[in-house]
């Protein structure tokens, strides 16, 4: 039987997806369905430990899940001619190589660099990476090291790296989680706007609740150990957003909503 999804709306398909762990037996996620649409900002919330990092690692390609099926675009992410950039909640930036070849690393592991391939017109890996850069405001940036960097700086230059291949999906886990609360929200708005200008498919894990409400289409809620989904919260906030929105009373709502999912299940008896 053919295992291939549907595409269309569907874009990311996960359909019972469960994982546990070999070497101990714990069972980490289990019956984690939903999809995504192509160019859809999706967020994942819920407290420490119920598997997020663990169902994006699984939608990355990265952990092959134990149980149901993972498909982007109509294929195993691990085996999907789709790219996928990650960027993590450490910037994993390494200290001895430049900003620029640091965002160049993805296209010299791909092995189409500067050795002569060209890729959507584009000549070289220089220009590439100059796009990236450019793309998170970090133009001229390219002959620094990550020492000479803010911690807001090192992230946008992770997220650079993880665009440079302009992916279909671009998966985040906690991007923003160990910078201060005002560079956090600074951060925030510029992926908002990175997005809006250059779209692509996003799946947001963060303990933010507010963050989610703010960036995404729609919130899934995470919950229980293993991890399912326990609630999806449509998010009708009109685009572009700016942290105004943050004022009103929809978005208040919407606050509500999504942290009463997430104790109404860890409040059960």
């Amino acid at each position: 039987m053919d295992s291939r999804l549907p595409t269309g709306d569907e874009f990311l398909t996960l359909r019972d997806v469960g994982v546990t762990f070999a070497d101990t037996g714990e069972e980490v996620l289990a019956g984690v369905s939903f999809t995504v649409p192509a160019g859809g900002f999706v967020a994942v919330v819920g407290r420490s430990g119920v598997g997020k990092s663990t169902l994006l690692r699984v939608i990355g390609g990265l952990l092959r899940p134990t149980t149901g099926v993972v498909r982007l675009n109509g294929a195993d992410p691990a085996d999907s001619d789709e790219a996928i950039g990650i960027v993590f909640q450490r910037d994993n930036l390494m200290p001895w190589r430049t900003v620029a070849q640091n965002v160049g690393l993805p296209l010299e592991l791909n092995g189409d660099g500067e050795k002569g391939r060209k890729r959507d017109g584009r000549d070289s890996d220089a220009v590439a990476v100059g796009e990236a850069l450019a793309m998170v405001g970090l133009a001229g940036q390219g002959d620094n090291y990550p020492a000479q960097l803010s911690g807001g700086m090192a992230q946008r230059v992770a997220l650079a790296r993880a665009l440079v291949h302009r992916p279909a999906l671009l998966l985040l886990d906690e991007p923003f989680g160990a910078l201060d609360a005002l560079t956090r929200e600074h951060m925030a708005q510029e992926l908002l706007s990175i997005w809006q200008a250059h779209p692509v498919t996003v799946l947001m894990v963060t303990h933010s609740i507010s963050e989610a409400v703010l960036l995404a289409d729609e919130v899934l809620v995470m919950n229980d150990r293993p991890g399912r989904i326990s609630e999806r919260i449509a998010i009708d906030l009109p685009r572009p957003r700016a942290a105004d929105v943050e004022a009103t009373a929809e978005y208040q709502a919407y606050m509500a909503a999504a942290r009463r999912a997430i104790q109404a299940v860890n409040q059960k008896p």
